[in-house]
């Protein structure tokens, strides 16, 4: 059965006035656009009711399955302004690939790729106007799907419900990119080998903010977790993934299985490549990290997600002591020129040789 997402015009918009103030400082997350799509999927008759209609409060049931089990997932975008006007998204496909692989883990209903890609364009076709052109700001896409039909019991539920909303973000770092310092839990751990890691589901990012709350006591930005086996190696920050660059020209990253299979990582990862580096994905002890840093043999740790692109980590923070990699601030380091490199493709500025931008506008 074809899925299209038909438009329905928000008859009250935002002011053409209130829509330049907001745009003139957009808060990440705290101003939303004129309109949202949906979709509907049920166990008998499959996804139906496509539409982009006016944003507006989800009616809900208070037995609805997501507010008892949890049964969701989502996912985190952009869509970047040109120079000339033209209005492009980085790598939707892979999103929608990552969003069918969470949606397996949770037993929720797969959504065909091209239907997530119709249910962005067409949210940004209708809200083209609330599309930022200053900087580095975008136009931040979260599709998200949860479980809502009305009933108690631990089963995955017979109504699900799709949505995509907007909100237009400045760049992640006001004052400029900044070193950001992290946390070693010892206490917590993400997730476990077999559980719900590679998915991107809220639940994970639940379990993070106890520790990022023990983070922000130590003075420190953000929370690192290491493996639940053995408490040993390095797995992702509450919301990033990490990398760390060598004296001798390696880029080494944690290997998949319980961490996030971030699009921009595999990004990253293609891009240092033709800077020449030699790219390792495998476990990576915290004393690997600890060590290196103090030596020297790490120059430089970095992390990068949707909402921050590549971000210089400056110390490293544990119960009795603390290490810094040299380069971490260095504006000629690798971490930089790969910033550079990620931000300029997304926003028109060099040439896309992989094919990662579409058009949506």
């Amino acid at each position: 059965m074809s899925v299209r997402f038909t438009v329905e015009v928000n008859p009250s918009p935002v002011s053409r006035a209130r829509r330049a103030e907001i745009l003139e400082d957009p808060k990440f997350g705290q101003y939303f656009t004129d309109h949202m799509a949906r979709a509907v999927w049920t166990k008998d008759g499959g996804w139906r009711d496509a539409a982009v209609v006016p944003f507006a409060p989800i009616p809900m049931h208070p037995a609805a399955a997501v507010l008892h089990y949890a049964q969701e997932i989502f996912e985190g975008m952009k869509a970047y302004r040109h120079a000339d006007g033209s209005v492009w998204t980085f790598r939707p496909e892979a999103n929608g690939e990552r969003f069918n692989r969470s949606a397996r883990r949770l037993a929720l209903p797969e959504l065909p790729v091209e239907v997530f890609l119709d249910s962005v364009t067409e949210l940004v076709r209708a809200d083209r106007d609330w599309v930022p052109d200053q900087g580095e700001q975008s136009l931040y896409l979260r599709p998200f799907m949860f479980a809502s039909e009305a009933f108690l019991g631990v089963r995955p539920a017979a109504e699900v419900t799709y949505m995509v909303i907007a909100s237009p973000v400045g760049p992640y770092f006001s004052g400029g990119v900044k070193p950001v310092s992290i946390w070693l839990s010892g206490q917590y751990t993400r997730a476990g080998r077999g559980g719900t890691g590679a998915a991107k589901c809220g639940g994970n990012y639940a379990a993070s903010l106890a520790p990022m709350l023990e983070a922000g006591e130590h003075g420190c930005d953000q929370v690192c977790f290491l493996d639940a086996t053995e408490g040993r190696y390095v797995e992702e920050l509450g919301g990033m993934n990490l990398y760390f660059v060598t004296r001798d020209g390696r880029l080494i990253t944690p290997e998949l299985g319980t961490i996030l299979e971030g699009v921009t990582r595999a990004s990253v990862l293609t891009l240092a490549k033709d800077l020449g580096l030699d790219v390792e994905e495998r476990p990576v002890d915290i004393r690997e990290w600890q060590e290196g840093a103090r030596t020297g043999e790490i120059r430089e740790v970095f992390a990068c997600g949707t909402g921050a692109v590549v971000t210089p980590v400056g110390r490293l923070v544990w119960e009795d002591g603390e290490v810094t990699a040299p380069d971490t601030d260095a504006e000629h380091s690798i971490t930089m020129k790969l910033r550079r490199s990620l931000v300029d493709i997304q926003f028109g500025r060099a040439e896309d040789r992989y094919g990662w931008m579409r058009r949506l506008i």
